[in-house]
């Protein structure tokens, strides 16, 4: 086990070079912050409200945190988490026997190893039956992450896998940070995502012009100037490249932070949208967030609408994990000091 130190009060072990700082958490194996150092912005969302380890939640106690299935995921998030094995919310049988929204991956403890620029974090999902890994190794302006998911069980398994990257102030400001993305054919949410959706429900487009509920279209491009909004877009990633980014860019810090991933691993980015729209525990209409969320599901949904989805704009839904089996995938983030946004990104090296 890694020595630890405390990160707002969290368990958590870091690594870092003459750019950038990275902290894990122990609890959850949140990436925390991506620190960049010239310019002190943590572009990663910190919430409003004060986070706990999820092994110290108490539902009769912390009411702070609200009262719904994602409480207890709620207590404890920061960042960037990890839904594994579902992305959304589980079955009300899923639900009794345990299983949180998103998973288990998110709330787990990590074993984490340290050496020079490297993580190597673990942790058992005891009720899906798999085992996870995730290394993190920095280089420069950049950090290199590869994933290992193994199926434990004697079972072929529909799995959710998906990287809930969520983007924070002070670097996410309404109506000032950019955005790129290697999108073409997407969807709005299929039904009302929020009291301040002020998008039209289960219509198709084309990235990045989304259409709205009073018949005008949005940029999705740029994150929205509002008193309060909130939406929910999935897009599927160019299908005539073999690699995927998004791209973030404030103008105000002039600094641009971006994620490259093989496509065929993640055929999916979903873009949630909170902009002081949530007024009960714990959002309290206080929280500026967007996420940028790349996976192998296009929608956040229970398991079993997963499965009967099945595909969407001819392309599969979730990942299809055989029995005693492992899967790997890799993905690089990179962030830089720049006066402009960059229209695309490129794997590193």
């Amino acid at each position: 086990m890694a020595p630890t130190y405390r990160y707002l009060g969290r368990r958590a072990v870091l690594i870092e070079n003459s750019e950038l700082r990275v902290t894990v958490l122990e609890e959850g194996g949140h990436i925390a912050e991506i620190l960049d150092k010239r310019s002190g912005i943590n572009p990663l969302w910190t919430p409003p409200w004060p986070t706990i380890e999820p092994s110290s939640y108490d539902r009769t106690k912390h009411h702070v945190y609200g009262s719904g299935a994602d409480a207890r995921l709620l207590a404890g998030i920061l960042g960037h988490n990890v839904c594994l094995d579902i992305f959304g919310p589980p079955s009300p049988e899923e639900a009794a026997a345990g299983l949180p929204v998103h998973g288990e991956a998110p709330l787990v403890r990590y074993d984490i190893r340290r050496s020079e620029g490297e993580l190597v974090m673990q942790a058992l999902l005891p009720l899906a039956q798999l085992q996870f890994e995730r290394r993190l190794q920095l280089y420069d302006g950049a950090v290199r992450i590869r994933e290992t998911v193994e199926n434990l069980s004697g079972l072929d398994r529909a799995t959710g896998w998906t990287q809930h990257v969520t983007l924070g102030s002070p670097f996410l400001q309404p109506g000032r940070t950019c955005f790129r993305a290697s999108a073409t054919r997407s969807k709005t949410f299929e039904r009302t995502f929020g009291a301040d959706d002020y998008l039209q429900a289960d219509a198709v487009f084309d990235w990045p012009m989304a259409p709205c509920r009073d018949g005008g279209t949005a940029d999705l491009q740029v994150f929205r100037r509002a008193v309060a909004s909130s939406a929910y877009t999935t897009h599927l990633m160019d299908p005539s490249g073999d690699q995927a980014f998004f791209v973030a860019f404030s103008p105000d810090a002039q600094l641009a932070v971006g994620y490259v991933w093989r496509r065929r691993d993640f055929p999916w980015l979903g873009i949630w949208e909170e902009n002081c729209s949530r007024s009960h525990a714990p959002w309290s209409g206080k929280t500026v967030a967007r996420g940028m969320e790349f996976g192998v599901s296009p929608m956040p949904e229970p398991r079993r609408a997963m499965i009967e989805r099945g595909r969407m704009f001819d392309v599969p839904t979730f990942r299809w994990l055989p029995a005693a089996t492992h899967v790997e995938v890799e993905y690089w983030v990179t962030i830089h000091r720049r006066e402009t946004i960059p229209e695309a990104l490129e794997w590193p090296g």
